[in-house]
């Protein structure tokens, strides 16, 4: 027989392991052992059960994927095909995906952290922050070209579309997915005090196996979390999921779209409400009208009574009454008083000298006007006159 290389044996080998059907596509499950993380970002580990041990790859492409790596001794599946490093002519596992063996031991890991934060106090109701009911501006953490954002875009331009929205993006699974969710809510806490203030974040992650979501039971995120300035909301996964960064937000959703519609009101219930409003004032102001109204006429009632010009009616019929009952009351005297001078004339008629004079007397006086009473009150010689009734004439006395 001709004698061959080592690297023809080892190609050999090389192609039966790699045309193998079982060993190109297999699921292998051990307990993690030596664990080194190259510069590369590549990782060589160990898997060993109770009759042998095997050396395993992950390339860094895979290992960027995954949120979740073992710990020493956790038991794990590891997924992908069988092959041989020619320079040291051993076989070993290339890895391109890793999970727990059992749920439960990524359970227990939740819990225990879970326990320990809130031991710390990282889920004290009285830690956390009210929501604004209306923002002006938000932000939102997560990734870019994830459908949870384009659901949250959707939710929030449908309920509230004045609402301005900042975009940090991140990450939101793989190994790297942590320090950038950390990273991103710095950014976001950074632009609230530097750029525009901030009222609330949405932390938010579309549905996934517990794999998929470990980011947000990482340590570092539930600080993060806990130590931002702006309220935060949290929407990872679905309705069943909870993570350790629910538990620490501000407020916990169920998922993206249902975190967006509690970071703003609903703009048709918002309208209705105004309506409402509207309407209830508009029915109060009438109300309120109308009874300034009565009032207003009552006011008017009572002014209309006191007003100066009632005032000057009233004493202008007043005067015109008062001016009757004088003019009255004047001729009622002034017809008494004529009464009383046509009496006195009468009278004064019947006592008049004429009247005596009339009867055939006559009246002697001197020239000087005094009356003669007797033959003593003149001489012989002196002139008289005699006043008659049809005239007065003058004679001389001739006797003593």
């Amino acid at each position: 027989m001709t004698p061959i290389t080592i690297s023809y044996l080892t190609g050999h080998i090389k192609t039966l392991l790699e045309t193998d059907d079982l060993l190109r596509d297999v699921w292998v499950t051990g307990e993690r052992r030596s664990w080194k993380r190259a510069a590369s970002g590549h990782v060589y580990f160990t898997l060993k059960d109770s009759g042998a041990t095997i050396n395993a790859v992950m390339w860094r492409n895979s290992t960027v994927q995954h949120t979740w790596l073992p710990s020493a001794g956790d038991q794990i599946l590891a997924h992908g095909y069988v092959g041989i490093y020619p320079e040291r002519g051993a076989y070993q596992l290339y890895v391109n995906r890793i999970q727990p063996a059992g749920r439960g031991q990524l359970y227990a890991q939740f819990e225990a952290l879970k326990a320990r934060l809130d031991a710390a106090g990282l889920f004290d109701p009285e830690r956390k922050r009210p929501i604004v009911p209306a923002p002006a501006r938000m932000g939102v953490v997560t990734s870019a070209d994830a459908a949870a954002l384009r659901d949250v875009l959707r939710v929030l331009s449908a309920r509230w579309p004045m609402v301005e929205v900042v975009v940090f993006p991140t990450l939101v699974q793989g190994a790297d997915a942590p320090p950038q969710i950390v990273a991103a809510l710095d950014a976001a806490n950074r632009y609230s005090v530097e750029v525009a203030p901030l009222a609330t974040i949405l932390l938010v992650r579309g549905g996934g196996s517990i794999e998929d979501l470990w980011a947000f039971n990482d340590e570092r995120v539930a600080y993060a979390v806990a130590q931002s300035a702006v309220p935060v909301i949290s929407g990872v996964g679905h309705e069943t999921d909870f993570t350790i960064a629910d538990f620490v937000a501000d407020l916990r959703m169920a998922t993206p779209s249902a975190a967006a519609a509690a970071a703003v009101p609903d703009r048709a219930e918002h309208l209705e409400q105004l309506r409402a409003l509207r309407r209830g004032l508009a029915q109060r102001a009438a109300q309120e009208i109308g009874v300034e109204a009565r009032h207003v006429a009552h006011l008017r009632g009572r002014l209309a009574r006191v007003h100066p010009q009632r005032q000057l009616d009233q004493r202008r019929q007043l005067l015109d009454a008062r001016r009757e009952r004088l003019h009255g009351t004047a001729r009622g005297r002034l017809d008494r008083r004529r009464e009383q001078v046509r009496a006195a004339r009468l009278r004064l008629g019947a006592l008049s000298p004429l009247a005596v004079l009339n009867r055939g007397y006559s009246i002697v006086q001197k020239v000087d006007g005094t009356v003669v009473m007797g033959p003593d009150e003149s001489g012989t010689g002196e002139a008289l006159t005699v006043r008659a009734a049809r005239g007065a004439y003058t004679v001389t006395r001739t006797v003593g």
